[in-house]
C-alpha cells in the first residue's frame, strides 16, 4: 500500500510540475531597458561602431567624428581619440570598409575652414569621455576647448543638434561637405536667414552616393561665408564652396537649434522628411519620441538577470541588431534606386545589406522579431533586382560594391519563404534567386562547368564554392516547398559540390590549382584561396550538408577530433596579414563571421556539453561590457546576432532548416515578444558560472530528447526550461537526439584529382590520381587517346593534355582537363630572394615554366615577392646566342602591388663576371587605378651566354597618397615569366 501510494505520489508530483512548467511567469524588466544600452561597446578595439543618436534602422546616425581615415575610423569614431572634428548626419556601424559621413557640422567660436586634422589651428575640438553621455536615440558631449555643449538626437530621417555656446558673440557653425570621402559634386545654398540646403555627392566605398539636405536653424544667420581655397569670401559664386561658416544672430545666448533633414532624392524630400518627422517640435519631444521608439524594440525580448554587465552586454547586442538595414526611402515613398533614378514604393526600402555577415544570424533573427520588416526588405531586395539586376551583396546607398562573396540575399529570402513569411511576388522572388546563382561572374561560370571554382580561375576559389554550395542548398530546399522539382534537383546537387574541395589526405577544403591540391599546404595559411580566413576557419563550413561532410571525414568521432583540434590549435596565423582575425581561441575567430556555427557542431556527433563549454566561453570572454568589448567588426549586427541568440541558449546554424541547435543559456529568465501576439519564454534553473552544463530541458512541460528547437515551436509561444548543473551529463548524446543537416537525394559523384604529379615538369613526371569518394572509378585519357580505367600511377614524360572523370554506379562526375608542359631540362633558375608561399605560382620554375599570367594576380599564377628586391638567375644550361631578354610584371596598386622602381639585366659566361645591360627605370609610385602588365625588354648584343640575372628593386613604403601609408604598408612584386629568345 506504502509503495503504490508514494508512486501515485510521485506521477501526481511529476504532472504538477509539468503544469507549472509551462505556465511560467514571461520575464520582466525591472527599469527602462534603454539604460542598459552602452552604445560606446564596440567603438574601441576594432568594432567600427558608433555611439550617436539613430533609431532603429533609421535612415540618419546623427554622431560625433573623431577620425577621418583609417581601418579603425570607418564608422568615423574610435574611443582612444581625443578630438572631435564634427558631427555628420550618417554612419556606418562595425563595417571593415569606410563611407558616410555626410554633411558634417561643428560649433566653434572663430572662422576656419581648416578642420585641425594637420596640427594647425583648426575648428576640431578636444574633448573628454568624462564629459559625454550616449543613450539609445541621444548623445551628448562638452567640448572643453571651445566650452561649448552639444546635444543630439533624431527620428528616422532628421535630427537636431542642440548647441549651448558660453557667450552670446561669436556663435559659428563650420557646415563642411568635403568631410572624409571624395567630392563628386556639392552645393551650399542660403535659403533666407534661417535655413539652407544643399546636396552632396561623393564617392567612396559606394561609388556614387547622392544626399541632399535641408537644415533649419533656430536662431537668425547674421552673416555667412564661404571657402575659396582657405579665403573667406562673402559670396558662394555657382556654388562652388565646399565649405561655410554661419555666424548666428543670438543676443540672449539661447540654445541654438539645428534642425536637419536628409533624403537621397533631392532636397524637397529633405525639408519634407525634417517637416513631417520633426515640425515644430522641441528638442526634448524629440528625444522622448525616440527613446520611446527605442524602449518599444528593446522589448521584443526582456531578460532576468542580477548580472548588470551582461544585461548590459545583451541589450547592447539587441540595440546593434536594430542600426542596420538602413532606410532608405522619404515619407512621400520616394527612394532612389540602384539605378540612380527616383522610384515610388508602398513598402519601406532600405539600403546596407551586410549579407556575408547578416544571413547567418541577424536576419534569422528579423524572422523572429521583425517579421513584417522582413517582408520589407525582401521587397527591397526585389526592388533592387528591377532596378539594377541582381539583387543586393553587399549594398550601399544605391550602389553595389561588389564586396564579399556569395549570393546571400538567396537564403534570406528562402529562410523567410519556408518559416512561412510571405508578403511578397513569390515566383518573382524564385526568379530573383536563380538568376542570382546562373550569372558567370565571381566564378560561377566553373562552378557551374567544374562543379568546383579552381584556383587558376578566381580568387577566393574555396570560400567561394563552400558558401555557393550552402545558398545554392536553400534554392533547393524552396524550390521544393513549391513543387518545383526539376530546380529542385538541380540546386539539391549544385549544393554537394562542397565535396570537390575536400582533400581526403589532410581532411580540410583546400583549393583545386590545375586539378592538384594548391600546395605547399598550411592550413594556418591565410591566403587568396579563401575569404579572410584560412584552411581551419572555412574546412567546417558544410552547414547543409552536415552528415555528408561527417561521412568525408570518415565518422562521427572523426569531426569531434577535428573540433577538438580546431580549438586547441595554436593562435597563431601564417602568410597574410589579414586584421579580420581576431577573436581567436586555437583557429576558432569569433572575430569573423565564417566561425560562427562552429561551436555547435559538436550537438551533431552527440557531444553537446562541448557546445555548452565553447558556447559559455565565447559568450563570457569575447563580450565585454567596455569600448573594446566586441571581438571583431561588428558587422552590422551579425556580431550582436550571435550574442542575443546564444545567450537565450540556441543558436540557427544552418538557416532555411527551420532548427536552432541548443547551446547554453546565459540568463536566468528571457522572454520573447512575438508579433503574432504570442510569449516565447526561456527559463533556466540551476544557473551559475559552474552550471554551465545542461542535465535536461523541457518544452511546454514536455522532456525535449532532442538539441534543437523549430522555428514553430518558438512562434506558437511557450516555454522552454534548462535545468543546469555543474558536469557535463547525457541528455543529447544519443543518436536519436542529434540534429542533422543532410542530403539524400540526388547525389553526386566528386570530381578526381591529380594526387600526385608535376603540372610542369623536366624530365618525367608520376602522376598519381586519387578521388574522395570510395569505391568510386577513375578513368583518364592522355592527348587524344581513349578513356582508360586508373589502376596505378603512370608516367608523362612531353607535353601532356590528360583528361578525367570518375563513375560510381550511375554516378559520373564531370570531365576534367588539365595540361602538363615539360620544361627544357636544361632550363634551371635559381633565385636569391624569398617568394611568398601563397603566391608561389607553382613553386620554384613558376618564371620559366611557359604558363603566362592573367591581370587577376589572385589566381595564383603570379609570384610575390613582399618588401624585397627579386634576385634571379637562370642558368640556360649551355652558352647560347640571346637577342632579347624579358620579364613581366603586374601592377594592382588597390592591392598594393607595384611595379619595381628599377630592373637591371645581366648576362654572364661563367656565373661569376656578369656585363650588365641599360637599367630600366620606372615611376611605380605615380598613381594608377588601373590593372596592367608590365613587360621589361632587354636587347642583348651579339654573343653567347650561359646564365641571365634579373634584379627587379622594391619600392618598399607605400607612397603618402595609398590608404596603406599611415599603417606603414611595404609594397609586392609580383613578377611572372622570364622569357629568352
Amino acid at each position: 500500500m506504502t509503495s503504490k501510494l508514494t508512486s501515485v505520489l510521485i506521477v501526481l508530483a511529476l504532472v504538477l510540475s509539468c503544469k507549472e512548467s509551462s505556465t511560467i511567469p514571461e520575464a520582466q524588466k525591472d527599469q527602462p531597458l534603454i539604460n542598459y544600452v552602452n552604445t560606446f561597446i564596440g567603438t574601441g578595439g576594432h568594432g567600427h561602431t558608433y555611439p550617436g543618436a539613430t533609431l532603429p534602422y533609421g535612415m540618419m546616425q546623427l554622431s560625433p567624428d573623431t577620425r577621418l581615415e583609417g581601418w579603425d575610423g570607418c564608422s568615423g569614431y574610435h574611443y582612444t581619440d581625443d578630438y572631435i572634428y564634427g558631427f555628420s548626419h550618417t554612419h556606418l556601424s562595425g563595417t571593415g570598409i569606410s563611407d558616410y559621413g555626410d554633411v558634417l557640422l561643428m560649433p566653434t567660436n572663430k572662422i576656419t575652414f581648416n578642420n585641425g586634422s594637420d596640427g594647425k589651428s583648426g575648428y576640431r575640438a578636444h574633448f573628454s569621455h568624462d564629459n559625454e553621455i550616449a543613450e539609445p536615440g541621444y548623445y551628448k558631449v562638452h567640448l572643453d576647448s571651445i566650452k561649448i555643449d552639444v546635444e543630439l538626437t533624431v527620428s528616422l530621417r532628421s535630427g537636431i543638434h542642440k548647441y549651448q555656446f558660453p557667450a552670446s558673440d561669436n556663435q559659428y557653425i563650420v557646415l563642411d561637405l568635403a568631410h572624409r570621402d571624395k567630392l563628386l559634386d556639392y552645393r551650399i545654398n542660403k535659403l533666407n536667414d534661417y535655413e539652407i540646403n544643399g546636396f552632396r555627392h561623393s564617392e567612396a566605398w559606394a561609388k556614387d552616393q547622392r544626399l541632399f539636405y535641408h537644415i533649419k536653424f533656430s536662431h537668425p544667420i547674421k552673416t555667412i561665408v564661404y571657402d575659396d581655397d582657405g579665403t573667406a569670401i562673402s559670396k558662394n559664386y555657382k556654388f562652388e564652396s565646399k565649405k561655410a561658416v554661419l555666424l548666428f544672430d543670438n543676443p540672449n545666448n539661447e540654445p541654438l537649434y539645428v534642425k536637419t533633414g536628409i533624403s537621397a532624392v533631392d532636397e524637397h524630400g529633405a525639408k519634407e522628411n525634417m517637416t513631417a518627422e520633426i515640425g515644430n517640435k522641441d528638442f526634448e519631444t524629440v528625444k522622448k519620441e525616440a527613446q520611446k521608439y527605442w524602449e518599444n524594440q528593446l522589448e521584443k525580448i526582456v531578460i532576468e538577470s542580477d548580472d548588470l554587465d551582461r544585461k548590459t552586454n545583451f541589450y547592447t547586442a539587441l540595440y546593434h541588431t536594430m542600426i542596420a538595414p538602413n532606410r532608405y526611402q522619404d515619407v512621400d515613398g520616394r527612394y532612389r534606386g540602384m539605378d540612380l533614378e527616383i522610384h515610388q514604393a508602398d513598402f519601406d526600402y532600405y539600403t546596407v545589406f551586410s549579407l556575408w555577415d547578416t544571413y547567418r544570424a541577424a536576419h534569422p533573427l528579423y524572422t523572429i522579431i521583425e517579421q513584417e520588416r522582413t517582408n520589407h526588405f525582401i521587397n527591397t531586395f526585389l526592388a533592387k533586382y528591377d532596378e539594377g539586376g541582381i539583387m543586393p551583396m553587399w549594398d550601399l546607398a544605391g550602389n553595389y560594391t561588389d564586396c564579399m562573396i556569395g549570393y546571400h540575399a538567396v537564403p534570406v529570402l528562402a529562410d523567410a519563404y519556408l518559416k512561412g513569411i510571405r508578403g511578397y511576388d513569390i515566383e518573382k522572388a524564385f526568379e530573383a534567386m536563380k538568376h542570382s546563382a546562373t550569372r558567370d561572374k565571381f566564378g560561377l561560370e566553373a562552378y557551374k562547368t567544374y562543379g568546383f571554382i579552381p584556383v587558376d580561375e578566381e580568387s577566393e576559389s574555396v570560400s567561394k564554392t563552400l558558401e555557393y554550395a550552402y545558398d545554392d542548398w536553400t534554392i533547393s530546399q524552396m524550390a521544393k516547398e513549391m513543387g518545383k522539382f526539376e530546380d529542385y534537383k538541380t540546386y539539391i546537387q549544385r549544393a554537394q559540390y562542397y565535396k570537390n574541395t575536400f582533400d581526403p589526405k589532410t581532411k580540410f577544403m583546400r583549393g583545386r590549382f590545375r586539378n592538384t591540391w594548391f600546395a605547399p599546404f598550411d592550413p594556418y595559411e591565410v591566403n587568396f584561396n579563401y575569404t579572410e580566413a584560412n584552411a581551419w576557419q572555412y574546412s567546417f563550413y558544410v552547414p547543409q550538408d552536415i552528415s555528408g561532410f561527417i561521412n568525408l571525414l570518415g565518422g562521427k568521432d572523426k569531426l569531434e577530433a577535428q573540433l577538438d583540434e580546431l580549438f586547441n590549435a595554436k593562435t597563431e596565423t601564417s602568410g597574410r596579414e589579414q586584421s579580420d582575425i581576431t577573436g581567436l581561441i586555437g583557429q576558432y575567430a569569433h572575430g569573423n563571421e565564417p566561425s560562427h556555427h562552429m561551436a555547435y557542431l559538436y550537438n551533431f556527433v552527440g557531444r553537446p556539453h562541448k557546445t555548452q563549454e565553447k558556447v559559455h566561453q565565447i559568450l563570457t570572454e569575447l563580450y565585454k561590457n567596455d569600448p573594446d568589448g566586441v571581438s571583431g567588426n561588428e558587422d552590422c549586427g551579425q556580431m550582436s546576432a550571435w550574442y542575443v541568440f546564444s545567450s537565450m541558449g540556441f543558436y540557427p546554424v544552418t538557416p532555411a532548416s527551420n532548427q536552432y541547435i541548443i547551446g547554453t543559456p546565459l540568463f536566468d529568465k528571457a522572454s520573447i515578444h512575438l508579433e503574432n501576439g504570442n510569449t516565447f519564454t526561456i527559463k533556466s534553473h540551476n544557473l551559475s558560472d559552474t552550471s554551465i552544463y545542461i542535465e535536461y530541458v523541457y518544452l511546454n512541460g514536455e522532456k525535449l530528447e532532442r538539441t534543437y528547437i523549430t522555428h514553430d515551436e518558438i512562434m506558437s509561444g511557450g516555454t522552454l526550461e534548462f535545468y543546469m548543473t555543474h558536469s557535463p551529463g547525457v541528455w543529447g548524446t544519443k543518436d536519436v537526439q542529434h540534429p542533422k543537416t543532410e542530403i539524400t537525394d540526388h547525389i553526386i559523384l566528386p570530381s578526381p584529382f591529380i594526387a600526385k604529379g608535376d603540372i610542369t615538369f623536366r624530365d618525367s613526371t608520376e602522376v598519381v590520381l586519387n578521388t574522395s569518394e570510395a569505391d568510386a572509378k577513375i578513368f583518364f585519357a592522355l592527348d587524344n587517346g581513349d578513356f582508360q580505367t586508373y589502376t596505378k600511377p603512370f608516367t608523362i614524360i612531353n607535353d601532356t593534355e590528360l583528361k578525367l572523370y570518375s563513375e560510381k554506379g550511375d554516378l559520373k562526375s564531370p570531365e576534367l582537363t588539365t595540361p602538363f608542359y615539360k620544361i627544357d631540362p636544361n632550363l634551371s633558375i635559381s633565385l636569391e630572394s624569398d617568394y611568398a608561399n601563397q603566391y608561389s605560382a607553382g613553386g620554384n620554375d613558376a618564371l620559366i615554366d611557359g604558363i603566362r599570367s592573367t591581370k587577376n594576380y589572385r589566381t595564383g599564377s603570379w609570384q610575390g615577392y613582399h618588401d624585397q628586391d627579386l634576385v634571379a638567375i637562370v642558368d640556360l644550361g649551355s652558352k647560347k646566342a640571346i637577342s632579347t631578354v624579358s620579364v613581366n610584371f603586374l601592377q594592382d596598386q588597390s592591392a598594393w602591388i607595384f611595379y619595381p622602381t628599377e630592373v637591371e639585366c645581366s648576362v654572364s659566361k661563367d656565373n661569376k663576371n656578369f656585363k650588365a645591360l641599360p637599367s630600366q627605370k620606372i615611376d611605380a609610385a605615380k598613381r594608377n587605378s588601373n590593372l596592367d602588365i608590365k613587360t621589361i625588354e632587354f636587347k642583348v648584343p651579339d654573343d653567347s651566354y650561359k646564365y641571365v640575372k634579373i634584379i627587379a628593386k622594391k619600392m618598399g613604403a607605400l607612397p603618402e597618397w595609398h590608404l596603406g601609408y599611415p599603417m606603414d604598408g611595404r609594397t609586392w612584386i609580383f613578377v611572372d615569366e622570364i622569357s629568352i629568345d
